[in-house]
């Protein structure tokens, strides 16, 4: 009876959202190139198609299916709706998917809109799309004027869009970039934005993840386009539960001050050094390891949580400490790495100062949670002995039990 009701429910949730059920966001990166010069901004960027059409989806029509967005068609497929690229509206009017495109961007200076003129659009399958991590790629991707190149039906949610966008305002120092659109998409919350600015031979990267609804403020400023990284390093570690969990079963593992500061140095230094290394490319690059790699995370909660009740001898305690959470801090940079390197690329400008205010953000993430858990558990060890004890089982076994379950859904995935 229970199955049936969940099977019911999703039914009727899918009735409720028929049309961006399947708008799959298969590449939630947005990318914006700026360049300045005499004449103005020159902008170019690359967005996948869902962002675009999934909130322009019409009404249902007589069929019960709900009006196809602009530039694309509708197809049952299974009993599903699937968006398809419509190819021939893009090839007769490529420039009203570009001003679609424009029309959720704004781009600000001295709190004035300003609005862009279109230079060139080009779309690209995702797979087959060219490089876009360079001012030099994004200038190579719209070179040769094709549209889309001549291929079969194309699922919406596999196109990126490239659009080289002028703005005639004269030079500019600061400026600021956001979006008002919401396409309502899934995964939509997660889309790493990067602006690169180049201005007087210096290029500065931002960071900005979601829909980027409040405004960046982007300048010549080192520290400012540092801080947007800095700030996406403490967000990962925040919202990544697996890496809180593990954070939180060593700092319950800690029988005092000095073993805290060295499980968390331990742990510093071993992820520290697989981002840098990971994010560089020396790691293997086989389809098995990143499954390994998250597998083996899960893994390690359960093994923080074992030691936050069984810690090791007194015999050079600290030191064990140290070395165990330095291995497990090996694989959790491994993991911190992999989001990285999907947004920034080994050839972006300024790499070594954005990798470097991450892994400090996620430093930061890191101490933010000692900071508010260090002091409950010394107010507990107060406590006769039996509440501490068991608050202690209790944490390590609820974190156990979460990561047990990343165990099965990671090893089904991985196998």
């Amino acid at each position: 009876m229970r199955r049936i009701f969940i099977y019911f429910a999703a039914f009727i949730s899918f009735l409720g959202q028929p049309a961006l059920a399947h708008f799959k966001l298969n590449q939630n990166v947005r990318v914006h190139h700026v360049l300045h010069s005499e004449e103005g901004l020159d902008v170019y960027l690359r967005v996948p198609m869902p962002f675009v059409v999934a909130e322009l989806v019409g009404p249902e029509g007589a069929d019960g299916l709900p009006s196809p967005a602009p530039y694309t068609y509708n197809q049952i497929e299974a009993g599903v709706l699937m968006h398809y690229l419509d190819q021939n509206a893009l090839h007769s009017d490529p420039g009203g998917l570009a001003e679609l495109t424009t029309g959720g961007l704004n781009l600000y200076v001295e709190d004035q809109a300003q609005k862009p003129s279109v230079v060139a659009i080009a779309l690209h399958p995702l797979g087959l799309e060219p490089g876009f991590a360079t001012l030099a790629e994004a200038q190579a991707a719209m070179a040769d004027g094709t549209v889309f190149p001549e291929m079969g039906e194309t699922y919406v949610g596999d196109v990126m869009i490239d659009l080289h966008l002028r703005y005639a305002i004269g030079p500019v120092s600061v400026y600021s970039l956001f979006y008002s659109t919401n396409p309502g998409l899934p995964g939509q919350e997660d889309t790493a934005n990067l602006i690169l600015d180049f201005n007087n031979n210096e290029v500065r990267t931002y960071r900005a993840t979601g829909l980027m609804h409040e405004p960046v403020n982007v300048s010549g400023s080192a520290r400012a386009a540092a801080s947007t990284f800095f700030v996406e390093g403490i967000r990962h570690i925040l919202e990544g539960p697996d890496h809180v969990l593990f954070v939180l079963c060593m700092i319950i593992g800690a029988l005092n001050l000095h073993s805290l500061l060295a499980r968390v140095t331990g742990f510093t230094l071993g992820h520290t050094v697989t981002l840098i290394l990971g994010f560089f490319g020396f790691a293997p690059s086989g389809a098995w390891f990143i499954p390994t790699v998250e597998l083996a995370i899960a893994l390690s909660i359960i093994y923080a949580a074992v030691l936050a009740v069984r810690p090791p001898e007194r015999e050079h305690r600290d030191l064990k400490a140290f070395a165990i959470t330095s291995g497990i801090g090996l694989l959790h940079g491994f993991g911190f790495s992999f989001m990285l390197h999907q947004i920034l690329r080994v050839d972006a400008p300024n790499v070594w100062h954005s990798l470097l205010a991450f892994n400090v953000g996620v430093e930061a993430g890191q101490l933010m949670i000692v900071l508010l858990v260090w002091p409950l558990v010394l107010l507990l060890r107060k406590q006769p002995g039996r509440i501490w004890t068991g608050s202690r089982t209790a944490v390590a076994l609820c974190a156990s039990l979460v990561a047990m379950v990343w165990v099965v859904e990671r090893a089904e995935f991985f196998l």
